[in-house]
């Protein structure tokens, strides 16, 4: 690679739902915002449907398929949305992405915890799904280690912003920004250095 340009990978095809199911992932992910993943149990899921428990589980087998179908909607918006950010930058793909991956967060907070949670299973996901979604970082920075860089960046910040652990009164958006800087700093020393 010798200009920082790398060809994005095709989308993984999202598992098929029936319309029934997709009503089900839809009520619990609204759910999921409200309550958050410790409230969201398969009864109150019903609840909110209006229909008994076990007629879920026609639909869901049970509250980890419930979680893994969150996850891959969730992955696969956010890779949607990153990969858009970067494909249709002019400027600075770096900025494009940590502003699209800010805002995909912070809208969907309870769903961007349980993507990013170190106890999800991520062996039973859609193959190909999770490192495609985080290939933005990749074509952003356009390179290995500034890409895993960049992401630990935007992961640490963004949790630590929607945990509410940042000094009262820190302006956030100074903070996304000068992390913005340095990351397109070494993006641009990364693509003028002769090893690139």
């Amino acid at each position: 690679m010798t200009n920082g340009a790398h060809a994005a990978s095709p989308r993984p095809t999202p598992r098929e739902r029936t319309p029934r199911a997709r009503q089900i992932i839809d009520t619990a992910r609204a759910l999921l915002e409200a309550v958050g993943s410790n409230g969201l149990t398969m009864r109150r899921l019903a609840d909110e449907l209006g229909i008994r428990a076990p007629s879920l589980y026609k639909h869901i087998d049970g509250r980890p398929a419930l979680e893994l179908a969150l996850a891959e909607t969730g992955l696969d918006e956010t890779g949607v949305a990153l990969h858009s950010a970067v494909a249709s930058s002019y400027g600075d793909p770096v900025s494009d992405l940590l502003g699209a991956y800010r805002a995909m967060g912070l809208a969907n907070p309870e769903l961007y915890r349980l993507i990013t949670a170190s106890s999800f299973p991520r062996a039973w996901l859609l193959p190909g799904l999770e490192a495609w979604a985080g290939e933005p970082f990749f074509l952003a920075g356009g390179e290995p280690y500034l890409a895993q860089a960049l992401w630990s960046f935007a992961h640490g910040t963004l949790i630590l912003e929607l945990d509410r652990r940042f000094l009262e009164g820190s302006d956030l958006d100074r903070t996304w920004s000068a992390g913005t800087e340095a990351f397109t700093a070494a993006r641009l020393a990364a693509l003028s250095s002769p090893t690139a």
